[in-house]
């Protein structure tokens, strides 16, 4: 469901609170903000964004032209790839500068006459999402300009041609040069559009690419390719079956998770200590998930805490969680009721429950008791660092937070310990 974004009032009284207002002319006459939010083919002399940080000022001015290049409108010697390679490693480095970029992104991408440098301009967007997320006093701002694309690709042909038609009257033909047609060069804005939403709303609450190591040609790469192409993490349990029907048409269980959770135990996982609750080396993890979303698993692994890690991140970033919402309450209210807690197991839709089922299979090997005796994570400790990535409170108040984060911690107790699952063995 899509929230209400903050109203164009409200972004104009931001915009005019935060923007760096410009000058021109001999007589340095401000640009209005419309002009300073409208698309720019110079460069500019000072950022976006109201800044007293040097580097950032001068850092701004530099990638106000990669965005430039990115887009088409700025001759370079690069590829597209490495002019966001360079873009995003600078923004992912520097804090201060990635709601800069989104405020450049927003100028480039608004009354832009070239249909391609306009699609490219929000590819750029989609891709930096995945690595970063704007700040929360900017996000609203952000959100609101996204929303307002959802479902414009009709309003934008034809602003683009009275654009077009504006500007010819006004020039002679011997400066035509940015004149084009409005025909689709790509996908519809919309598309881009509605991808950056959720992609926005995620990235909001993960935080983006985290660990050491900085971003790299093939995640830039990945990053484009998962705007057609959902990736297996993040999406719905549909989507993800979806994906994998001509690679795998028997299945009836995600690939990602079987293979992942076969990874674990293969790598000796059920007699490691701290498994789970240990988290594997981050850049580690990050090098996993991409060759798990190219279904390829590499032979290379050796520490099982790598793919215990991608496996609960998974199941955290699904979109709706394995058990999902609309169960919520009935989980948190029979706690402590074995039957009850797995009656409401049967009543899931049965991808849901095969998932679930699978999941809870798992972590019964690990609660055995030659197991625990090696891993110190008993049924309450397997229990506590799983249930999260199952069950999604909704709340915001802190005390009923704390107080289902117990409840939801005894739920999947109870399954562990009491849910029949010999069925699953076998299933993939």
């Amino acid at each position: 469901t899509l929230r209400k974004p903050i109203s164009q009032s409200s972004m104009a009284d931001w915009a005019s609170k935060n923007l760096n207002m410009h000058t021109q002319g001999i007589f340095r006459r401000r640009i209005s903000i419309s002009n300073m939010l409208s698309w720019n083919g110079s460069s500019i002399k000072k950022p976006m964004l109201i800044t007293s940080n040097r580097t950032i000022k001068k850092e701004a001015c530099e990638m106000f032209k990669l965005v430039q290049s990115y887009m088409g409108d700025r001759q370079t010697r690069m590829d597209r790839n490495h002019v966001a390679l360079v873009t995003v490693t600078k923004c992912w480095s520097m804090q201060g500068l990635r709601d800069e970029l989104y405020i450049q992104l927003i100028r480039q991408t608004t009354d832009n006459m070239c249909y391609r440098s306009l699609a490219w301009g929000w590819e750029l967007m989609a891709i930096s999402l995945a690595f970063f997320s704007p700040s929360p006093k900017f996000q609203s701002y952000l959100e609101g300009y996204i929303y307002r694309h959802l479902d414009s690709d009709e309003k934008i042909a034809q602003h683009i041609k009275e654009l077009v038609d504006l500007k010819n009257k006004k020039i002679t033909k011997s400066r035509k040069k940015r004149k084009q047609n409005t025909e689709d060069e790509g996908l519809p804005i919309s598309t881009y559009a509605k991808y950056c939403y959720r992609k926005l709303q995620k990235v909001a609450v993960t935080g983006g690419k985290k660990g050491l190591r900085k971003p790299t040609v093939e995640e830039i790469m990945h990053a484009r390719n998962a705007i057609l192409t959902p990736s297996l993490f993040g999406s719905s349990l549909e989507e993800i079956m979806l994906r994998q029907q001509d690679m795998y048409p028997g299945n009836k269980l995600p690939w990602v998770q079987t293979q992942l959770s076969q990874q674990v135990l293969a790598l000796g996982g059920e007699q490691t200590e701290g498994i789970f609750r240990i988290p594997g080396d981050i850049d580690e993890v990050n090098a996993l998930k991409l060759q798990v979303d190219q279904w390829k698993i590499p032979n290379s692994l050796s520490d099982p805490n790598i793919p215990a890690s991608l496996l609960k991140l998974w199941y955290r970033e699904l979109e709706e969680p394995v058990i999902p919402q609309q169960f919520y309450k009935e989980c948190i209210s029979n706690y402590e009721n074995p039957d009850a807690a797995v009656a409401v197991v049967q009543l899931l839709p049965e991808l849901n429950r095969l998932v679930l089922c699978y999941l809870i299979h798992f972590l019964q090997i690990f609660a055995q008791p030659s197991n625990v005796g090696r891993t110190k994570m008993d049924v309450n400790n397997l229990a506590m660092v799983m249930a999260p990535n199952c069950l999604r409170c909704q709340s915001d108040d802190p005390r009923v937070i704390f107080e289902n984060t117990r409840k939801e911690m005894s739920f999947l107790r109870m399954l562990i310990v009491h849910l029949d699952t010999s069925f699953i063995k076998g299933l993939v």
